[in-house]
Parts: C-alpha cells; structure tokens; sequence
C-alpha cells in the first residue's frame, strides 16, 4: 500500500510538472520593457504624393518610427543628408536611436530626390512629415507642441527650410493632415547647408534641389538664412571650421540671421571633423554633440514628460 501510494504521488507530481511546463510554452514571453520597439515605416500620404513621377520606392516618401522603451512625449524628424541626392544611413537610424536613449520618438523621413525631383517637392515632404507627427500625436501619445525637426548636410538645409518656410495649415483642407500646422517646435542642424549662392554654397546640393539654371529669386527663397523671422522656432547648430564640403560659415550665417531676430540660438564649432561625421562617435570630441543637443533640448522643456504620456 505504501509503495502503490507512493507511485500515484509520484505521477501526481509529474502531472503538475508537465501542466505546469505546458502553460509555459503557450504563456506569451513577458515584454522587456528597457527596449525600444521595433521601427515600422508609414507612407505621408495614402495615394500618390503630390508630384510624384512614379510608383516606385523613390517616388513614395516615408517616415520610419523609432520608439522609445520610456517615452516623453517628445518627438523629431530625422533628415538624412547626401547633396538631395541620396540618403546617408549613418544620419538616419543611428540618430533616431540615439534619440531614443533620451526618449524622444524618432522619425526618420525618406524625402524624395533629385535630379528626379526638384523644389518644392522636398519642402511639401518635411513639412508634410512634421504635419503627419502632430496630427497622429494623440494616437502615438505624443505631445503636438514638442516636435522638432533634425537634419545632417543637405538635410539640414531641408530642416532649416522647415524652420523657415512652415505654414499653419489650411483649416479648409479636405484631408485632415492639411489643416495641422508644419512649424517645427524646435530645429538641429547638423553641417547644415544654408545658403546656396555665393562661395559657402554647396553647388551639388543646389543642383539636386533646384536644377542647372536656377532663378535668382529661387536662390533667394531656399538661401534660408534670409527668410529666418520672429516666429522662426529656436535651433541648435553644430559644425566643425575644417569642413571643406559645407564652409561652416554656412551655420555661422544662420546663427547670426536667428539672433539678429531675437530666436534662441546655440552654436557649437568645433575646430576639427570634416564633413559627414554624423553623431561622431568616432571621435572623443565631437561624440559630445549629441550630449549637449540633449542638455539644450533639457533646458527648453522638449525632454521633460507631462505626466500624460505613456511609453507605448
């Protein structure tokens, strides 16, 4: 009796054990709540885009959504630079996941090209991707008064052209996203090309962006030091003075045009670099960017959470 006993307790056990192991394999895995999720890519417009040549991937302008495991409500445009005729990888998701250590939402925008598109089309791409964040804020927890705009080189210009050419949307507009304002809330712009006449012009960038012959009134409008303003939003700058592709006079004339209209400017300089070094973590000196962007952004109030947002 003893051993019988013995034997059923025995199974009884096992049959714990194995229900036990089964309600493991079917239990979904917990979710790690210190990584941010995977990116997923949406088109700005549902149909075709205005202006679009095509069908193909060149023709369809995205944003990718980086999220953070803890989110602040805070959200920015990434514009990858390459002389508006490509897209530089290292300007685009690196920086969208470095946003997410301070946790901002990175956007990365896929703007179209040229020589296959020339201005406005660029201009109607940011703007409509800075709409798009605000419009979906609620949606993606999102704060629609702490969005930004960040650009690298020729992205750069696209950001400052955004901070100087945005709209307050049309409330007569058949689609939503029309009636939302495109002003960015803040600007990063990083190597920036700013003017696109005269000697700190950065002639591959002007060719893409407005074709071989451009009018003077075009250079004019898109040199955007220029068409800074009052309502231009505050913007952070960083450049190196040994760039031979951008002169960083470039940044130093965009800075000098915010202050002279009384905008909150910080422009950092430093003495070594080059072009193209993106968030430089290469290099001990200038990795520092990215750390006083985020102290600038800290003291502005973009960083800090309104005790409404959640992470997910």
């Amino acid at each position: 009796m003893i051993a019988r006993a013995g034997c059923h307790t025995t199974w009884f056990v096992l049959l714990l054990i194995g229900a036990t192991v089964a309600q493991g394999q079917n239990r979904a895995p917990s979710e790690d709540k210190t990584r941010p999720r995977d990116p997923n890519t949406v088109r700005l417009w549902e149909g075709d885009a205005p202006g679009a040549q095509g069908k193909e991937d060149a023709d369809v302008p995205t944003l990718t959504i980086y999220r953070p495991a803890s989110a602040n409500g805070c959200a920015v445009v990434v514009c990858p630079g390459g002389g508006y005729g490509g897209l530089a990888a290292h300007e685009g998701k690196p920086v969208a996941e470095w946003l997410n250590t301070v946790g901002v939402t990175g956007f990365v925008l896929k703007y179209r090209l040229g020589p296959r598109y020339h201005h406005p089309v660029e201009m109607g791409d940011v703007l409509r991707g800075i709409r798009f964040v605000r419009a979906h804020a609620a949606e993606w927890k999102l704060d629609p008064h702490r969005v930004g705009v960040l650009g690298f080189s020729a992205g750069g210009h696209l950001a400052s052209t955004a901070v100087t050419h945005f709209d307050q949307g049309n409330a007569d507009a058949e689609d939503a996203i029309d009636r939302v304002s495109s002003r960015p809330d803040f600007g990063v712009l990083v190597y920036p090309v700013i003017t696109l006449e005269g000697p700190n012009a950065h002639g591959g960038s002007r060719k893409n962006l407005l074709g071989e012959n451009p009018s003077q009134e075009l250079l004019d409008l898109l040199s955007n030091q220029k068409q800074v303003t009052d309502q231009t939003p505050p913007c952070f700058l960083v450049h190196a003075s040994d760039d031979r592709g951008v002169p960083f006079e470039n940044s130093l004339m965009f800075a000098e045009a915010l202050r002279s209209h009384h905008v909150a400017v910080e422009l950092h300089v430093f003495d070594h670099g080059g072009h193209g070094f993106g968030l430089g973590d290469k290099d001990p000196v200038l990795r520092e960017w990215p750390r006083l962007c985020a102290s600038w952004m800290e003291f502005h109030g973009w960083l800090k959470s309104t005790g409404t947002v959640e992470s997910r």
